[in-house]
Formats: C-alpha cells, sequence, structure tokens
C-alpha cells in the first residue's frame, strides 16, 4: 500500500498551457468575486449541491436515522472530494483543481444551512413528505447542544471554505508555472545538447586526423604510399 501511494505521489502532473491556465485563472478569480458579491446567498452551483444533497438523504436513509439525518451533507461534500481524489490518482492537473475548488465551494452552501438553524427563514426543500420536512442543522445543533451557536459555527465553516477555495487556486497557479517553467528550461536543455552534439559530429568530420573507424592515420599513409 505504501509502495502504492509513493507511486502516485511520485507521477508528475499532467501539464497545463498557458492559454488554459489562463482561462482556468479567470473563472476561479470571476467565481470567487461572484460568491463574495452573494454575501452568503444562494450561488448558481448550489442548485447542483442541493440535487446532490436530497440524494444524500435518499442514500443514507438504509443506514439509520442519525446518517438520514446526515447524509445530506455527507454526500454533498464526498462527491466532489471522491471525484478530486481519482484526479489526484491520475494526476490531472485541471480536473483535480476544480473538484477541490467546488469541494470547499460546498462549505459555503453549507455553512449558509447552518446559519439559518434556529431562524429557520430559508425555504426548505424535501423529496418525501412536504409535511415533514425538517431542518437539519436545527435537528444536528439541537442534538449536540450547540444550537446558539449556529451562527458561530457557521461563521468557521465559512472561512474554511474561503481559505479552501482560495488555497486551491493559488497552488493551481504556482504548480502550474513551476512546471511550465521546468518543462521550458528541460526543452532548452535538450535543445543545447543536441546543438552541442552537432557541432561535435561536424569538428570530427573536418578533422584530417581522424581516419575512420578502425583506420589510423600511419595505415592511412602507408595506403597513399
Amino acid at each position: 500500500m505504501r509502495e502504492f501511494l509513493q507511486s502516485i505521489f511520485d507521477e508528475p502532473w499532467k501539464p497545463v498551457s498557458r492559454p488554459a491556465l489562463a482561462g482556468w485563472l479567470i473563472f476561479y478569480v470571476s467565481f470567487l468575486i461572484y460568491a463574495f458579491r452573494a454575501h452568503g446567498g444562494f450561488l448558481f452551483i448550489d442548485t447542483a449541491n442541493l440535487v446532490v444533497h436530497e440524494g444524500g438523504h435518499n442514500l443514507f436513509r438504509w443506514f439509520g436515522p442519525t446518517l438520514y439525518l446526515w447524509g445530506g451533507t455527507l454526500l454533498q461534500w464526498m462527491v466532489p472530494f471522491l471525484l478530486a481524489a481519482y484526479f489526484f490518482k491520475e494526476r490531472q492537473t485541471t480536473g483535480f483543481v476544480f473538484c477541490s475548488f467546488f469541494f470547499f465551494e460546498n462549505w459555503l452552501y453549507t455553512a449558509t444551512y447552518m446559519a439559518d438553524a434556529r431562524a429557520q427563514v430559508l425555504p426548505l426543500v424535501t423529496t418525501g413528505d412536504p409535511d415533514f420536512v425538517e431542518h437539519d442543522w436545527f435537528r444536528i445543533f439541537s442534538s449536540m447542544g450547540v444550537l446558539s451557536c449556529d451562527t458561530s459555527i457557521a461563521g468557521v465553516v465559512r472561512l474554511l471554505g474561503w481559505l479552501g477555495m482560495i488555497g486551491v487556486v493559488v497552488w493551481f497557479a504556482l504548480k502550474t508555472k513551476n512546471a511550465n517553467s521546468r518543462a521550458w528550461a528541460n526543452s532548452h536543455a535538450e535543445e543545447g545538447a543536441r546543438f552541442v552534439e552537432f557541432l561535435a559530429k561536424r569538428h570530427s568530420a573536418n578533422d584530417p586526423t581522424n581516419c575512420g573507424p578502425g583506420t589510423s592515420p600511419s595505415s592511412r599513409t602507408e595506403q597513399i604510399i
């Protein structure tokens, strides 16, 4: 197992071209600005998060009431995390960054839901009977005895989500820049080596003492005589 993990970490990341890097960075920075201006509101990607969240309740309901309650958030976080893990194994840089970025974006969505535990002003969605819809985090925080701390906990989760998204983007920019620099340096080093080899061959061909393989200068003189 250790050797397998080591082989994954030793595998180089797939290269990303400079135009692709610029395009992705524009996308991520634009999304960060958009999310910041929303001030904790509903983002367009949260529609997909909501679908996965409700699917998590239906999936984990088979494992008892506790996992049923936690299942929405668990699946909502697990889907991008497992996809990021897959792309990490495959060393697919852009796929890993995309899934990691939206894994942390899910924390913003969860934080908004957490902060609403006592107020319960957000519209609730359920795939079951709407007459029995319940607020996940009201029940979770109530069972844990921390309902009065809902907004404080949500603030920490939101902060971690922001730090995670920004950290992923910074890692992507630095990693790709360094990889491109190394690739550029290696390419020029190879060109330099080929040029030196070419000059050596030309010098060897023009050297009058070079009589070809298996022929010494003395034997060449004897042949001429």
